[in-house]
């Protein structure tokens, strides 16, 4: 990150028919943890939605209550996928804040994808409010790995690395 130190922000998720369980760390601030359950709900087949209301207890250096959702839209080779949180800060309320991740991805074999991607964060902060750019992801079996940059051209560039394990 710009004018400031890296660190890794690990977040778990299972599955379970409709139950849907989280946990991140670094996610929501620094020195952060949350915990999240959820609702998976989905239809169609050829224009495919998937959403998951969630709620989420937040602790640390941030604590407080936060409403969340994951959903995803995908048609053919092209995916958008968004997922938010209104952080409801207990401690002090000038620290609530809304987080947000979006991504219009185009996946032209099932192991590469790339496209646009914009968040909203509280975790480390750069002279945009709504960081914006470009990624690039690859899967082989149950890894995936994805690289985003965000802001090249406005400012100094951020990038994320994700690297992600199914099982």
């Amino acid at each position: 990150m710009p004018h400031d130190r890296s660190y890794a922000s690990p977040t778990f998720s299972a599955d379970h028919q409709q139950l849907h369980v989280g946990a991140r760390y670094n996610y929501e601030d620094k020195e952060t943890g949350s915990l999240w359950v959820g609702y998976n709900f989905s239809a169609g087949q050829n224009l495919a939605l998937e959403a998951t209301p969630m709620i989420g207890g937040v602790f640390g250096k941030t604590t407080g209550v936060a409403p969340g959702y994951l959903a995803s839209l995908s048609w053919k080779k092209i995916e958008l996928s968004t997922e938010g949180e209104y952080v409801f800060d207990t401690k002090d309320s000038s620290g609530n804040f809304f987080y947000s991740w979006m991504e219009l991805t185009y996946s032209p074999r099932g192991w590469c994808r790339a496209g646009l991607v914009a968040q909203r964060t509280k975790a480390y902060h750069t002279s945009l409010d709504i960081q914006r750019g470009l990624l690039v992801g690859f899967s082989h079996k149950k890894l995936d790995f994805t690289t985003y940059v965000f802001n090249a051209g406005w400012t100094d560039p951020t990038i994320v690395l994700s690297l992600g394990f199914n099982f």
